[in-house]
């Protein structure tokens, strides 16, 4: 059976291929991602394992989203995003009708799908802003990278492999990261509505939660 990778030929059985193919649409990727458990553990694995474990954290969410998407014709793109007394996060992108759009996994229901009507990745990426809180309520999201295309990684068979991919997000760490808010508008900020806190957090997986400081100084 031939699959469908783009610029790229992994190995993949009948039923693995099967798998990958049901996915038809970005939503129905944002679905499957939904539906798996989040795993709270420090490990990163390729999207075929993710298929297999049916578990991901947010990065592993956002590898398979790129690796499914890339499916559909899309380049394999990330955005990594860096929080202050929180959990950072990486969104999967794609560009439809020259829009941006996101995939993504997440312990919290507001960090996960965006519709591709951002005209700029900063847009995309302000979206998530008011809605990027940690558990004591502080709105945490600093600065985020410019779109990292998985291809450089194919060497690495990153899409299929049984390795930890941890690599990947220690590259993350590395590259430049475009700044949000200054430290005036830091100090100023708002502590998020209890109702959207709340809503925030239903269903989370407590063991995957980061525990922030409980007072933090305004960076």
């Amino acid at each position: 059976m031939k699959n469908k990778f783009k610029s790229y030929s992994p190995v993949l059985n009948e039923k693995e291929e099967k798998f990958f193919k049901q996915f038809k649409t970005p939503f129905d990727i944002q679905l499957y991602l939904n539906s798996v458990k989040y795993n709270p553990d420090y490990i990163t694995y390729s999207p075929r394992m993710i298929m297999h474990r049916q578990m991901a954290n947010c990065f592993e969410g956002a590898l398979f989203a790129a690796a499914v998407l890339r499916m559909l014709g899309h380049k394999p793109l990330i955005v990594d995003f860096m929080a202050y007394n929180d959990d950072d996060h990486v969104i999967a992108v794609f560009k439809q009708n020259n829009l941006y759009g996101a995939v993504a996994k997440s312990n919290t229901t507001t960090l996960r799908f965006r519709e591709p009507v951002y005209r700029s990745i900063r847009e995309l990426v302000m979206s998530y802003f008011d809605f990027y809180i940690n558990t004591i309520g502080d709105k945490s999201l600093r600065s985020y990278s410019n779109p990292v295309n998985l291809s450089i990684f194919d060497k690495f068979n990153w899409m299929t492999t049984d390795d930890d991919l941890e690599f990947i997000g220690d590259y993350l760490f590395t590259i430049k990261h475009n700044k949000i808010v200054d430290a005036k508008s830091i100090k100023s900020l708002s502590p998020a509505d209890k109702d959207v806190l709340e809503i925030c957090f239903i269903g989370s997986d407590p063991n995957g939660l980061f525990k922030p400081k409980k007072k933090i100084s305004k960076e």
